[in-house]
């Protein structure tokens, strides 16, 4: 644009506004502003070698550019602070996000800690909880410390706990065993019998039968202890159990 000495005073300075409107287009980015100052200034420059008689025409540019550059400034610092509060709102998001999967995995751990888990016992796959696994297993290891009066104890509370449990026949089966350790041969019986009534598949029937026989030999029931071998070997012929039970009724009397 050729700004002459002739040009009207509010001719000129519209053209430089204008000049001014184009280039605030681009003002969201610094580097831009700058050029639109610098480009503002030439054309001041130029409009002052033009107009050295006209004073009043240049001061009043010279003032609209300042206003501009004012605004430019202003704009400026208003980005500045929409950037950092920007930059302080991904923050928290990420933050939120980080702690929303935090609490899902917290969650999900915690719940796994009451879901039920395949586990296998005495050849048999059954479900149980956590818990139920950890107080078997519990019990069992109080057992093979030879404490059977403590083992017969938490097996009793373990079966008292969780009477539906697939672990209740190996419970009652140690349970029983635990009870003949301590002499204690009634509350064995009563146990072996109840693994042979509610579980005669299960693999440690037939040795619970011949504990029976145990027990009543050491009660010195030889004619009950008889019959139980009998059955035993009946039931279960192909059983270690049952050529335990030949080899002892060859022997009572």
């Amino acid at each position: 644009m050729n700004l002459t000495r002739s040009t009207p005073r509010w001719i000129a300075l519209a053209a430089l506004l204008a000049c001014a409107s184009t280039s605030q287009a681009a003002l969201f980015e610094d580097g831009d502003a700058r050029r639109a100052i610098i480009e503002l200034r030439q054309r001041v420059d130029q409009l002052t070698q033009g107009n050295n008689q006209n004073g009043e025409d240049t001061s009043q540019v010279r003032r609209s550019l300042l206003d501009f550059q004012s605004q430019i400034e202003s704009m400026r610092g208003e980005m500045n602070k929409l950037r950092g509060e920007n930059e302080t709102l991904r923050r928290e998001v990420a933050d939120l996000k980080r702690g929303q999967t935090d609490l899902a995995k917290g969650v999900e751990a915690r719940l796994q800690q009451f879901e039920p888990v395949s586990v296998t016992v005495d050849g048999q796959e059954i479900k149980a909880d956590p818990a139920e696994k950890r107080d078997f297993e519990a019990a069992l290891a109080v057992f093979r410390t030879g404490k059977f009066a403590d083992a017969a104890g938490v097996f009793s509370s373990f079966i008292q706990r969780y009477p539906k449990s697939g672990y209740v026949p190996s419970a009652r089966f140690w349970l029983g065993n635990a009870y003949y350790a301590t002499r204690d041969y009634k509350p064995a019986i009563d146990n072996f019998k109840l693994i042979l009534a509610q579980a005669p598949e299960h693999m440690r029937a037939p040795d619970s039968a011949l504990s029976i026989a145990n027990c009543q030999i050491e009660l010195k029931d030889t004619k009950a202890a008889r019959k139980t071998l009998e059955d035993l070997i009946s039931a279960y012929p192909q059983s270690d159990a049952a050529a335990a039970a030949k080899e002892r009724l060859s022997k009572l009397k």
